[in-house]
C-alpha cells in the first residue's frame, strides 16, 4: 500500500480493544469532508463515529487529533484505490487517461459534493497549522510527482508526444485534478466532469 512519508497516524492513547479504528475514521472522513475543520464540531464526530467524547478525546486528544488521524486515512485508501486503477492500464497515457478520469469521476454527485480533505485542508488550514500544511505539502508533491512520472512513462513508450513539457504539463494536470475536487462541490454532473477529463488528456498529444 502507497503511503506520503508525513502519512502516518499519530500513535493513539488508550484504544479499546473493540474500537474498530478504520470505520471510525472512515466515519469522521465522512464529516470533516461535508463540514470542514472548524464546523465539525466533537458531537458530530463522535456521534459518525459511534464513540463516546471521552473514548475520542482517550484516543486522539482532542479535534485536531481526529483530524491528522483521518487525513492520514484519507490519504492511505485514495492512494490503494488509485495504484489498483494504474495497474490495470497498459501505457503512460492510458495511465494518465485513468488518473484524470478517477477524480473526474470522484468529483460528481454524493462524493463530488463531499469534496477532497486534502483540497480542504489546504484551502481551510494551512495558513494555521504548519503540521496540515506541512502534510499537504507532501501530498500535493506527491501527486504531482506521480503524475510526472506517468508522463515520462508516456514518452518512453510513444504514447505521450514528445513534445509534451513534463514539469509544466504535471503542474497543470495537478492543478486540474485539485480542481475538480472545488467545483465537485456545487454538484456538477457526471458528463461534465468527464468532458473535462478528456480535454485535459488533449495536452499530451
Amino acid at each position: 500500500m502507497t503511503t506520503d512519508t508525513l502519512d502516518t497516524a499519530p500513535k493513539l492513547r488508550g484504544r479499546p480493544r473493540e474500537f474498530d479504528m478504520d470505520s471510525a475514521l472512515d466515519e469522521a472522513l465522512r464529516v470533516f469532508s461535508e463540514r470542514g475543520y472548524y464546523a465539525a464540531s466533537i458531537s458530530e464526530l463522535t456521534e459518525a463515529m459511534g464513540l463516546t467524547a471521552g473514548s475520542v478525546y482517550k484516543a486522539f486528544g482532542d479535534k485536531r487529533g481526529v483530524f491528522l488521524a483521518a487525513f492520514s486515512r484519507y490519504r492511505q485508501v485514495r492512494q490503494q484505490l488509485i495504484d489498483e486503477t494504474l495497474a490495470e492500464a497498459p501505457s503512460g497515457y492510458e495511465k494518465l487517461r485513468a488518473l484524470v478520469m478517477f477524480f473526474a469521476e470522484a468529483s460528481c454527485g454524493e462524493i463530488g459534493r463531499r469534496g477532497c480533505l486534502v483540497v480542504g485542508s489546504a484551502t481551510e488550514l494551512a495558513l494555521f497549522d504548519e503540521e496540515v500544511a506541512g502534510r499537504v505539502g507532501v501530498a500535493f508533491d506527491f501527486d504531482e510527482r506521480r503524475i510526472l512520472n506517468l508522463i515520462r512513462l508516456g514518452q518512453e513508450d510513444g504514447s505521450v508526444s514528445k513534445n509534451v513539457d513534463p514539469e509544466s504539463t504535471a503542474c497543470t494536470l495537478l492543478a486540474l485534478t485539485k480542481g475538480m475536487r472545488v467545483i465537485g462541490k456545487t454538484g456538477r454532473k457526471t458528463e461534465q466532469m468527464l468532458a473535462v477529463a478528456e480535454t485535459a488528456m488533449k495536452l499530451l498529444n
